[in-house]
């Protein structure tokens, strides 16, 4: 599957729920590439059933930081979809880890540290561009519905 400009979405910045810190310096750079280009060139990737973050942490502590309504994203169904393979980053501290795991911790009060999961996506997320206007408007976007 390879997904195009049609499959993202823009949901409301809150039913997303990371499952791992960021790193405060790489949010910096991003915000400031986002302010110089007024919006997001990329969706996050999110999983539909819980909105956990698989991908886009930083993407997403920027919205938060710009105090946006919305944000763009891929939804897929995590647990389903088999193009989707989670590893950990070599420098975690864990040994082991599955889907189960991230969707806890992304359901829970607490936050892996920055780079501990990598998710790797078989598919091409395409480029995009999503004003910080278009953004910080609010809509009665659902999450399982298109823009």
């Amino acid at each position: 599957m390879a997904w195009d400009e049609s499959d993202v979405r823009l949901v409301p910045l809150e039913w997303l729920k990371p499952h791992e810190e960021i790193k405060v310096k790489n949010m910096k750079k991003l915000l400031d590439m986002t302010l110089r280009w007024d919006g997001f060139t990329k969706p996050l990737i999110v999983d539909i059933e819980t909105g956990a973050i698989l991908d886009g942490h930083h993407r997403h502590a920027v919205a938060i930081r710009l105090e946006l309504a919305r944000i763009p994203v891929i939804v897929v169904d995590y647990f389903a979809d088999e193009s989707i393979d989670l590893d950990l980053w070599p420098a975690s501290e864990l040994d082991e880890i599955s889907k189960q795991d991230v969707v806890d911790m992304a359901l829970s009060d607490q936050l892996y540290p920055p780079k501990t999961t990598r998710h790797r996506i078989a598919d091409y997320l395409p480029p995009i561009h999503v004003s910080l206007e278009k953004l910080s408007l609010l809509s009665p976007t659902n999450p399982g519905d298109s823009e």
